[in-house]
């Protein structure tokens, strides 16, 4: 029986969380998902197959950065981004917009869409909704993101109005875009991003304008920009609930660990967030009792593990002694320890909240895991 091409199923509530699985050609990803960033086609410091042994059942990819180097067409000629990086599972890319508006020199936005350097080169380059489409539809992208732009939160009301409006207008043309790529468009999935910042009425008009285009699923943007904790907990208060309950809810570029407890509890299905290998290449582990900052000199005659709760070979065969060293001494395979263990926790944490969810006691679960967290 040939799997669907994209099928959400709910299998249990706690409150607004949820527990469940999307069905897609490709395989099957269990929500709450956490998703591995691979910027470039390589999830840095990390082979393939161990990502997917540390839990992962899907990765992002990064059309901005595709695009620019090797070049989507390029990816395209060589077989595509799965048989490229040597992952069989699903792929989810970003449209570009966010990393064009944070990286880009010179950058031009009009409603056609936006005009750009690259951050490589110099090289100009002009990013519209259709050219995103043809760029994730050459990658070979299972789920396709619309095109999008992302304004700063504490930008002006009105600017944030203006620019979500566009947005909308954006996903209409993204969503034309993506049904004109045929075999593409009949195997693969597309998403709409809600946009409004910290505004409730924004973000219902948003929703609206994104329920009535109609998309696969539907992602939270806007925020984990920095506006804190706070404030994007109370914007997920109600954001979540505008969205359709029959549909993932993929809140984009977050986060630390309570921040995914917190959104989960809020009634997000989706994670994407480069912290947990970022961190791992820069010396931060974490942990059930919160983060560890292995370059700090505390830690260069400590014999126990990084984490004690964990199964994976960087707290099984390790010390945190050695671990310091190897990141006081640059060597690469600290990185590699550190990426694998942090990428290892966050999909220990995924599953654990599965697990209390359809159990009924995620409840219990938040509570115990900020008192460790935060105490630790």
């Amino acid at each position: 029986m040939t799997a669907p091409r994209f099928q959400f199923d709910i299998h249990a509530t706690y409150g607004k969380a949820r527990t469940g699985t999307i069905r897609m050609r490709r395989g099957e990803i269990r929500t709450p998902a956490f998703m591995p960033v691979g910027t470039a086609a390589t999830v840095k410091a990390m082979k393939p197959e161990s990502v997917r042994a540390t839990g992962a059942d899907i990765l992002l990819g990064n059309t901005y950065h595709l695009m620019l180097r090797p070049g989507a067409e390029r990816v395209a000629r060589l077989g595509g981004l799965h048989k490229f990086m040597n992952w069989d599972r699903p792929i989810l890319t970003d449209s570009g917009g966010y990393q064009v508006m944070s990286l880009s020199e010179l950058r031009k936005i009009t409603e056609d869409g936006v005009t750009f350097k690259s951050h490589l080169d110099g090289s100009r380059h002009l990013l519209t909704p259709e050219r995103s489409m043809e760029i994730q539809r050459l990658l070979g992208s299972d789920i396709v993101m619309a095109f999008d732009e992302c304004p700063r939160a504490d930008a002006p009301y009105e600017t944030i109005a203006q620019s979500m409006r566009m947005s909308m207008r954006w996903a209409a043309r993204s969503r034309a875009g993506f049904d004109s790529g045929e075999e593409h468009a009949e195997r693969s999935a597309l998403f709409g991003i809600q946009q409004g910042a910290l505004n409730e009425d924004l973000r219902r008009e948003s929703a609206q304008a994104l329920q009535d285009i109609g998309f696969d699923g539907y992602a939270i943007g806007g925020l984990a920009v920095g506006e804190g904790q706070e404030a994007m907990f109370a914007t997920l208060d109600f954001a979540p609930g505008m969205l359709p309950a029959d549909r993932p809810r993929y809140l984009m570029g977050v986060g630390k660990p309570d921040d995914l407890v917190g959104a989960v509890e809020r009634g997000v299905d989706m994670f994407d967030c480069v912290l947990p290998s970022r961190s791992g290449r820069n010396g931060q582990g974490f942990t059930w009792n919160g983060p560890v900052n292995l370059r700090n000199a505390r830690h260069a005659e400590d014999t126990a593990p990084l984490d004690g709760r964990c199964p994976g070979d960087c707290c099984t065969k390790y010390s945190r002694a050695y671990l310091h060293h190897l990141h006081k001494s640059g060597e690469i395979l600290g990185a590699m320890l550190l990426t694998e263990h942090n990428l290892t926790f966050y999909q220990q944490l995924m599953a654990a909240m599965r697990a209390a969810i359809a159990e009924g006691r995620f409840a219990a679960f938040a509570a115990q895991f900020r008192a460790d967290y935060h105490g630790g």
